[in-house]
């Protein structure tokens, strides 16, 4: 029935094979229905593609945690936790978590720790014995340049290694 409808250039939303809630198709100046490519050039030139900010973990403050745990234990009726959760949009986990926390006095400081590993202190001593170790590794590399320069000296002296020719006639 579609063929039929684009032979006799009548409007497919006719067609018994498209439902009323279609976009009605586009007709060219012949009277015969676009392509495909075109409604699809249409869509996407017609419509404002929206872009979001990346998605973030949300960062709740100790203070923050404190209060809502405070008024959650001022919750005596039932469904005022519930109420209190969706106000400040909540889950239940979060509760259990901050109160499992302020048990163990984590909530009890004001500062809020940081996530990941946490930085050892330097010890000055670690630092000390560092430098000391650069030291002694550069006084060996001196040492051994030393020796093997003093070895090729006693040997040229010794005649073990062959003189250039420009300095054996000097001796002569």
């Amino acid at each position: 029935m579609i063929g039929f409808a684009r032979a006799s250039g009548v409007s497919a939303a006719l067609s018994a094979n498209v439902s009323e809630t279609a976009r009605p198709l586009k007709f060219t100046e012949q009277g015969e229905q676009g392509s495909h490519h075109d409604r699809d050039r249409d869509n996407v030139l017609g419509e404002v593609t929206e872009v979001t900010e990346k998605a973030r973990r949300r960062a709740f403050t100790v203070e923050y945690k404190r209060r809502i745990v405070k008024e959650a234990e001022a919750c005596k009726g039932p469904g005022e936790i519930g109420a209190l959760l969706r106000r400040e949009g909540l889950y239940s986990s979060h509760l259990t978590t901050w109160r499992q926390a302020r048990d163990r006095g984590e909530l009890a400081g004001a500062v809020t720790r940081k996530r990941g590993p946490q930085a050892a202190p330097v010890d000055p001593r670690d630092k000390k014995i560092a430098e000391m170790e650069r030291q002694i590794a550069k006084l060996a590399m001196r040492a051994e340049r030393a020796e093997a320069i003093a070895e090729i000296q006693l040997f040229w002296r010794a005649g073990s290694i062959e003189r250039p020719a420009h300095e054996h006639k000097a001796d002569c």
